[in-house]
């Protein structure tokens, strides 16, 4: 979607057409339909797996 698409004037001049338009505005915040494409892991914290991976890293150099 193009940026300047969001700074469009809307003119909505019949009072149910208004209505309907915000209450899909307001339905659309509600719910998202949004899901991550991949599983989020969380950073690793743990020194010892860290220094496992870095030697592993060392290693294929």
């Amino acid at each position: 979607m193009a940026m300047s698409s969001i700074f469009t004037n809307i003119v909505i001049s019949d009072p149910k057409k208004a209505e309907k338009f915000i209450d899909a505005l307001e339905a659309s915040g509600l719910d998202p339909e949004w899901k991550p494409t991949t599983p989020v892991k969380p950073p690793l914290a743990d020194i010892e797996v860290i220094c496992r991976l870095m030697a592993k890293r060392v290693q294929r150099k």
